[in-house]
């Protein structure tokens, strides 16, 4: 196969933990054709279909200067698309404009022919944290709103809260409320921005102190294992970015059934790749832009998740 990584600039990898780049690398040791490009190298003009303007790409085997590009810039080589046996979208959050553009653009790629993973329309409709409201039944407590007398009426009838900010990532502006209330208002005010933006309130889950689990649905499947990123220092959130320890281990039969049923119904949808986000038995997150944690699992548990990955890729399209 020959497979199209849109992604942020390769240079920009950290490859020690970037799953990305273990895709990449399983997938070269499987024989694969690789190119990589950036959302902002993809266009569409009237009358023509959507290009990319691509670097072909082999890798060293090295961690440092890991990549050998054939073109010394992008615009080298216009590439529709179409051509492409996969194109995987890994690109980063934010989930701004701009990334809304580049699901727009990759829309029409998939009208043309290209086989596009994640499906370009259900990265759109799925945004990480409102996502998981569609599965009640998995969810402690929670309430989206823009209101700040919701959130004080939530607040004095949990005493213990979180509140964060829909388009965060990696811990970013999450904070916690605890029942005397201490800061709420100025909390409400820096979140919702005096009722212009919406904000994420949660029930405050104490089993956040045996870690926040990334738990990776591949093709419908959970991963059997699974990164439990485990707050440090005094912290609340469990995020790696946020100074979290990672440790790998087993998934629970709670895990299992909650990643079961919803990656048996969001694989319909055309997602291929998804990270839940479970603390205790609670799902708080559903992360389909570039969900992580390959290495991390692979390096601790020696199964092979970048691998299991492209395998599933491969049956997907042989089908």
């Amino acid at each position: 196969m020959h497979i199209l990584f849109i992604a942020d600039p390769l240079e920009s990898f950290k490859t020690y933990k970037d799953s990305t780049f273990a895709m990449m690398r399983a997938a070269a040791a499987r024989g694969h054709t690789l190119s990589a490009c950036e959302p902002k190298d993809v266009m569409w003009q009237s009358g023509g279909v959507v290009t990319g303007f691509v670097r072909d790409i082999s890798l060293t085997g090295e961690l440092e200067n890991w990549f050998i590009s054939k073109q010394d810039k992008p615009n080298e080589r216009p590439a529709p698309l179409k051509d492409f046996d996969a194109v995987i979208m890994r690109k980063d959050p934010p989930f701004d404009s701009e990334y809304f553009y580049a699901t727009h653009l990759l829309e029409q790629a998939e009208r043309e022919g290209a086989k596009v993973f994640n499906k370009a329309r259900s990265l759109r409709d799925h945004p990480e944290k409102l996502a998981i409201m569609e599965f009640p039944q998995f969810v402690s407590p929670t309430l989206v709103t823009r209101d700040a007398s919701d959130i004080k009426r939530f607040h004095a009838e949990h005493k213990d809260i979180i509140l964060k900010p829909l388009d965060g990532m990696g811990g970013a502006g999450i904070f916690r409320v605890k029942a005397d209330g201490l800061n709420l208002g100025g909390i409400i005010e820096t979140l919702n921005k005096d009722g212009a933006q919406t904000v994420m309130v949660q029930k405050f889950i104490p089993a956040i102190e045996q870690g926040d689990k990334r738990i990776l649905v591949i093709n419908g499947a959970p991963v059997p294992y699974c990164l439990a990123r485990i707050p440090q220092g005094g912290e609340v959130r469990g995020n790696l970015a946020a100074g979290g320890k990672g440790v790998a281990q087993p998934i629970t039969p709670r895990d299992r059934e909650i990643a079961e049923h919803i990656g048996s119904n969001l694989a319909k949808r055309g997602l291929f790749l998804i990270g839940l986000d479970v603390i205790g038995e609670q799902l708080t997150e559903i992360n389909v832009t570039s969900p992580t944690c390959f290495q991390e699992i692979t390096d601790q548990m020696g199964w092979d998740v970048a691998t299991h990955f492209i395998t599933q890729l491969e049956l997907l399209l042989n089908q």
